[in-house]
């Protein structure tokens, strides 16, 4: 899985612009998905490997969410956030994080 998400393509800027980048994966959310090549940033969120069928982490979303709350931010789009919230920094984080897992 790790190889599918670090995958860099010669021919193309971005990953999403890469027909054959198939996975993308979310350090802030510790999230896997399927990208949706419509030349948006969607993709499909995925719960187990496509290849091995392991179980992937479960996606820390909601709890990113539920944290800045807790910091009084309602609307992460619309207020700053800390930049430690930008990437997965904010999970390593021991006053908000009393437990964390590896990626897959």
């Amino acid at each position: 899985m790790k190889s599918a998400v670090a995958s860099e393509c010669e021919q193309h800027v971005g990953r999403r612009d890469c027909p054959d980048a198939l996975i993308n994966y979310s350090a802030k959310f510790d999230e896997y998905g399927i990208i949706v090549h419509d030349g948006g940033s969607s993709s499909i969120s995925i719960d187990y490997c496509p290849w091995c069928g392991s179980k992937l982490p479960e996606p820390q979303r909601d709890r990113w969410f539920d944290e800045l709350e807790k910091l009084g931010i309602t609307d992460p789009i619309e207020q700053e956030i800390p930049e430690v919230f930008a990437d997965g920094r904010w999970r390593n984080n021991k006053k908000q994080n009393k437990s964390q897992h590896p990626t897959a």
